[in-house]
């Protein structure tokens, strides 16, 4: 009887063990691979899956974690992020300097990422470093510093294409770090400084300039307002002026047509007018402090005989 209980409670055992190696339940977004004495049988897919214990047993896979590599039966499908340590790399104008860069894959084919390649990680990191070399090396130290996004999209290129037969889709590779050597920092800050230099120079050379060329502006302004003031200013006179001189000889006009009515066709108006021209005449030479004697032709005393007559004239009317 106590060798059957024995016999019972081992079988019992037996059974939990084995059912335990049989049911292997996988979470979303892994998987495993699994050998069946030795060969490839099966890659399992999320949930519930059955296999044979003793005979069918999952693949180990190297993995990182934390920077340390590890063995694990589990394949992760998501997208995963290697930060590989930083590096020396020398550019096409010998300038050698350190960087670090990020990888974001994942495992599209479980089967090719167990088979095809051996330390998966340690594939992908030497491979990273090498390509990184060889574009690195093509180009001088002022486009790797400036041409990131272009280092970025041809190291994505090139690894996406050699990790293709791995079962590996590269999405995305970013430069972290690129760290130039202390000598050459010290170079392109002392660049950097004169750079600013410079442009304040030139801000400040300008600033003169622009003050000159409104200063230039503002006289030019001025002298032409003068000119156009004085040339109104001549103009307005000459102008008055002319007016005055129509306005005269209007007045001399109408003086002339009424001598002409009073005088009638017996006198000569111009002969009027030159008598008090010649009258206008003696008063001023008249008006000097010496004696003078002035000599006055006959056709003058005519003259004045005919203004005599037309102020008479002037007076009974």
């Amino acid at each position: 009887m106590e060798f059957t209980y024995v016999f019972l409670i081992a079988l019992i055992v037996l059974a939990v063990v084995f059912v335990k190696k049989s049911v292997i339940i996988i979470p979303q977004s892994e998987t495993k691979i699994v050998e069946r004495l030795g060969k490839y049988f099966a890659t399992l897919k999320p949930g519930i899956n059955i296999i044979i214990p003793f005979i069918d047993r999952a693949k180990e896979i190297v993995t990182v974690n934390r920077g340390r590599y590890m063995y694990t039966t589990t394949i992760d499908l998501r997208e995963q992020v290697y930060d590989f340590d930083k590096q020396n790399v020398i550019t096409k104008d010998n300038i050698q300097m350190q960087i670090n860069a990020l990888l974001y894959f994942q495992i599209v084919d479980p089967f090719k990422a167990v088979y095809e390649i051996n330390n998966l990680p340690n594939a992908i990191e030497k491979l990273t470093q090498t390509t990184l070399r060889n574009i690195i090396g093509e180009m001088e130290l002022d486009q790797t510093l400036t041409s990131r996004d272009t280092i970025n999209s041809k190291l994505r290129g090139v690894l996406d294409d050699a990790t293709n037969k791995w079962g590996i889709k590269v999405n995305r590779v970013e430069l972290q770090d690129i760290t130039p050597p202390a000598s050459v920092l010290q170079a392109m800050e002392k660049q950097m400084q004169a750079e600013r230099n410079k442009r304040a120079t030139i801000l400040t050379s300008e600033g003169e300039k622009q003050a000159q060329i409104l200063q230039s502006e503002g006289d030019k302004a001025a002298t032409i307002n003068r000119a156009e003031a004085i040339k109104q200013e001549a103009i307005l006179k000459a102008e008055g002026e002319a007016t005055a001189r129509i306005r005269k000889a209007e007045a001399e006009a109408i003086a002339i047509q009424r001598i002409t009515e009073a005088v009638g066709k017996s006198t000569n108006p111009a002969n009027y007018l030159l008598a008090q021209k010649y009258i206008q005449m003696l008063n001023e030479v008249a008006q000097g402090d010496k004696t003078k004697t002035v000599f006055m032709p006959y056709e003058a005393t005519n003259l004045m005989g005919s203004i005599g007559g037309i102020k008479e004239l002037f007076k009974s009317e």
